[in-house]
């Protein structure tokens, strides 16, 4: 069973990390959340505290699927809000595809790179976290504990690395440490998302402008894809925006779970630009 907790009450909105990360990514924007949701983190499969991804020969994108759903129906979570970043962007997409989401909201997702080339350059980026990583052994967890060590860990994650806590930090290293069998299963078998999303469920697609493993150019092609969606430009944050602007980040969860009734535009905030292009519906 998946590694997950649940916190506040109302509409469920499912979280989902990226790769390497772990469900604690999202305690940033938790607290703002679970005023107005129930929202459930998780763990996907070799990651957090989850059980290794053990794939038995099939597809890697089959086994993560199954597993997700697999981990909507032990929750009783029939077709709850998803969103996610990066890897787990992909994940809510996919849910989306499948049916299995209300709606579908993606942080810098992964899977909008044309081509192998392309995306040789995030792959090497997490080939040589991990080697260095290998390198280091335990001393990697010393990181954690100065300004310095943070800056390198998360300089290329985040645009803000001095306002992760080192706690946050130790954490993330041990799950990173954790994650390099499945970071390398997953860097094998990735490649680009081409599904469909029904009409019915709403899709938002945030991107980091200072996005330096999934680069923007990507979301230009996301909006080919969805022109439709709700495309929203998030200025002054990085692939991991949770703990560079908690508060817009949060504005952006919400918005994208909200009843389309009660959809309000959000205000221009000093770091953050939004295209407001509302969704119902995604073509490929």
């Amino acid at each position: 069973m998946l590694a997950f907790e649940r916190h506040g009450s109302g509409d469920p909105l499912v979280l989902v990390h990226g790769v390497t990360h772990r469900r604690q990514a999202w305690y940033p924007v938790l607290d703002q959340l679970a005023e107005q949701r129930e929202v459930i983190l998780v763990d996907l499969p070799g990651h957090g505290q989850s059980p290794p991804l053990v794939t038995e020969g099939r597809p890697v994108a089959d086994v993560l699927r199954d597993h997700f759903k697999q981990f909507l129906t032990d929750q009783q979570l029939d077709r709850p809000h998803i969103a996610g970043n990066s890897l787990g962007g992909l994940v809510a997409l996919v849910a989306g595809a499948e049916g299995d989401a209300r709606s579908v909201t993606a942080l810098s997702p992964a899977g909008f790179w044309r081509t192998n080339a392309e995306f040789a350059y995030t792959k090497q980026i997490f080939l040589r976290a991990c080697t260095l990583s290998q390198k280091l052994g335990s001393r990697a967890q010393l990181l954690a504990h100065t300004r310095g060590g943070r800056k390198v860990m998360y300089g290329i994650l985040t645009a803000h690395p001095a306002r992760v806590s080192p706690d946050q930090a130790l954490g993330d290293v041990r799950g990173f440490m954790y994650a390099r069998p499945a970071l390398r299963e997953l860097l094998n078998a990735a490649e680009p998302f081409d599904r469909q999303i029904a009409l019915d469920v709403p899709v938002t697609i945030a991107w980091a402008a200072r996005d330096l493993v999934l680069p923007p150019w990507q979301a230009e092609v996301a909006k080919q894809m969805f022109p439709l969606a709700e495309h929203i430009l998030m200025r002054g944050v990085g692939h991991v925006p949770m703990t560079d602007d908690p508060q817009f980040v949060a504005k952006i969860l919400l918005r994208g779970s909200a009843p389309a009734a009660s959809i309000a535009p959000i205000e221009s905030a000093p770091r953050a630009a939004v295209t407001r292009r509302r969704v119902h519906a995604a073509t490929a």
